[in-house]
């Protein structure tokens, strides 16, 4: 598979230095950085909002790849954007479809990059209605809310069925997949039709990131 991306995720980072963890990705070569907002209502536990985003911002010129695990998300997209967030992952859970339509309107609108996420318990179908408007699914391979979780090797079916949904219609479409991603796991993952990885834990506890990132990309590409 071509077009492998890694995007570490900044939950595992040492957060007393982000700035510096931030940096550490990008020397290291990942592609994006994947930046889990939590509001401790759609998942219990809570991290940062756009301040932090805004700040991370001046450290890197990464990608931004903001995850909005909170409820009503239409609420702070333009928040975010302005932040400095280059993508933004919405919840089918969290939104209902007519307020999402708007919010993917205005995320195009600034010229970035719109996605939509679904929980483990959640169909892949729920996001099928979206799918000509979306740049990205993201399909969860843990519950969102907690890092460093094991991989759920059952969500493959969904992705297997998404990607053969977005190759039915002649799409193309980035197929994310975020929660116990590491060396073992990302091949089952990209073979399933996955090719951006958030891995958190397999980047940012490796005490080599530049060769935890190098190996992330070749277990995805040699499937």
């Amino acid at each position: 598979m071509t077009n492998i991306l890694i995007a570490p995720s900044i939950l595992s980072a040492d957060f007393s230095r982000l700035g510096e963890e931030a940096r550490r990705c990008e020397q290291a070569g990942a592609d994006w950085l994947h930046l889990d907002v939590m509001d401790g209502h759609f998942v219990p536990n809570i991290t940062f909002g756009a301040q932090m985003v805004k700040a991370l911002r001046t450290q890197t010129k990464l990608f931004f790849d903001v995850h909005l695990m909170i409820e009503r998300p239409e609420r702070c997209v333009e928040e975010f954007l302005g932040a400095g967030a280059d993508g933004v992952t919405m919840h089918a859970e969290g939104i209902d479809g007519e307020t999402l339509s708007r919010a993917i309107d205005v995320i195009h609108g600034a010229g970035k990059k719109a996605a939509l996420s679904v929980r483990p318990g959640t169909p892949i179908e729920a996001v099928y209605p979206w799918l000509d408007k979306l740049d990205m699914v993201l399909v969860m391979t843990v519950e969102p809310g907690f890092g460093g979780q094991a991989f759920m090797a059952d969500m493959l079916k969904k992705v297997s069925a998404l990607r053969e949904e977005i190759t039915r219609r002649g799409l193309k479409r980035i197929i994310q997949v975020d929660g116990g991603i590491d060396e073992r796991t990302i091949a089952g993952a990209a073979k399933a039709g996955a090719n951006c990885f958030a891995a958190g834990s397999a980047v940012f506890g490796s005490g080599d990131a530049k060769e935890a990132i190098a190996g992330l990309r070749r277990s995805a590409s040699n499937i």
